[in-house]
């Protein structure tokens, strides 16, 4: 292979990127499609919530079966199919005119297709084209959702406020049927083998060193006799509640206290930008002060956050909170699976994360719904924040406790 030529690993890249910036725009855009919604149907934010709960859950155990679909049938093919089932689940949002056709066009066919192109397959899509620069690939990869938040979702609060809620579903699914499946089927490739190459600087002799180490590790068995890893999954737990209450609520919670709806979606915007940042941070963090401090002081400062936004709704407390919370939305993601194969070691590696994962989005889903169900019953979401702010103190002691054998991590 010419040396001069770019590694067709960089294309992956490339085009992981762009999957994750639309799938993360069409994503995230439900917390500002909320209002408009219920606006038009007169729904309770409890029942509205609980689609999205639904669609956090079938998303969170649909991981489990796309990662034995991924190793049978490679990632182009799930990529693909999954990226239909999106597109066809976001044009079918546009046209109901039921609950019963929102609840399985959004919370169960849509969440089927986000399954298949989410963050922890492009993961293991990219790790695989990488021996070195692994790191900084996948991180690359992983920026194209926070950018596709920061852009997509205030364009999806301007058609919406234009043309309404269902042109912005329309929208994004005939973006994503267009744009995503092209790059699919020209680009995605399962692994560097299948183009007679190396991943990125792979030697001769590495080959067998990695073959070594990825047969070294605990089964999942033997893993759950582990204190860590209940730590661990409680961890995850209260940090999808945080993620998805924060992403799913913002923008309509501050609309209650006056805040005009395009700006509120900025906020929701500017989120996502900042996810950017604490993703890039997270490598950084880590190497000066190890996992779990890091994901402790993320914690901590989302106690701190929540408490904030208990005692003080404003314009300014908004913006911080959009912002900071924004910065530690995506921390947990790289710093997970470096983690868990400190704790575990490589060999299950992908059942493990797969099950702190989807642990992770079922506690999303359970803390969207709930806040809607709060908002119901009290007209407001002061007990969801101090939940919040409860529970986010509970992971600071889960993550210390996240430790075995008196290692480092």
């Amino acid at each position: 292979m010419n040396k001069d030529r770019l590694h067709f690993g960089w294309y992956v890249v490339l085009a992981s990127f762009i999957v994750l910036f639309f799938n993360a725009g069409a994503r995230y855009a439900f917390g500002v499609v909320f209002k408009p919604i219920l606006m038009e149907y007169g729904w309770g934010r409890g029942l509205l919530s609980a689609v999205f709960g639904v669609n956090m859950v079938v998303f969170a155990l649909g991981l489990l079966v796309v990662g034995k679909l991924y190793d049978r049938y490679g990632p182009k093919w799930v990529l693909l199919i999954s990226t239909l089932i999106i597109s066809l689940g976001f044009l079918l949002v546009s046209q109901t005119r039921s609950f019963l056709g929102f609840f399985f066009s959004y919370g169960v066919l849509s969440a089927l297709g986000f399954a298949g192109t989410s963050i922890p397959l492009v993961s293991t899509l990219v790790s695989k084209w990488f021996e070195r620069r692994k790191g900084l690939a996948t991180s690359l990869a992983l920026a194209g959702g926070s950018l596709g938040h920061f852009a997509l979702v205030p364009i999806v609060a301007l058609v919406t406020q234009k043309w309404g809620w269902r042109s912005s579903f329309l929208g994004l699914g005939l973006v994503m049927f267009m744009v995503n499946t092209l790059l699919i089927l020209w680009v995605i490739k399962g692994d560097p083998w299948q183009l007679g190459l190396k991943p990125y600087g792979m030697e001769e002799e590495g080959e067998k060193v990695i073959l070594s180490y990825e047969s070294y590790g605990l089964s999942l068995g033997e893993s759950l006799r582990k204190s860590s890893l209940w730590f661990f999954s409680l961890m995850m737990f209260i940090c999808g509640s945080g993620d998805f209450f924060s992403t799913t609520h913002l923008v309509p919670m501050a609309q209650d206290y006056g805040i005009p709806y395009i700006q509120a979606s900025k906020m929701l915007g500017w989120y996502g930008l900042m996810s950017l940042f604490g993703l890039l941070g997270a490598g950084w963090l880590s190497d000066r002060w190890g996992c779990r401090f890091s994901i402790m002081l993320t914690f901590l400062l989302r106690t701190l956050l929540f408490i904030m936004l208990y005692l003080y709704k404003g314009s300014w407390s908004f913006y911080l909170f959009a912002l900071a919370f924004g910065f530690t939305h995506l921390v947990t993601a790289p710093l997970t699976p470096v983690l868990a194969v400190k704790l575990y070691g490589p060999k299950n590696l992908g059942i493990i994360t797969g099950l702190i994962n989807t642990i992770h989005f079922i506690g999303g889903g359970f803390m969207a719904y709930l806040g809607g169900i709060f908002y119901d019953v009290f007209r407001n979401y002061q007990l969801a924040l101090f939940l919040m702010s409860f529970l986010s103190g509970i992971a600071i002691f889960s993550t210390y406790a996240i430790k075995d054998k008196g290692e480092k991590i």
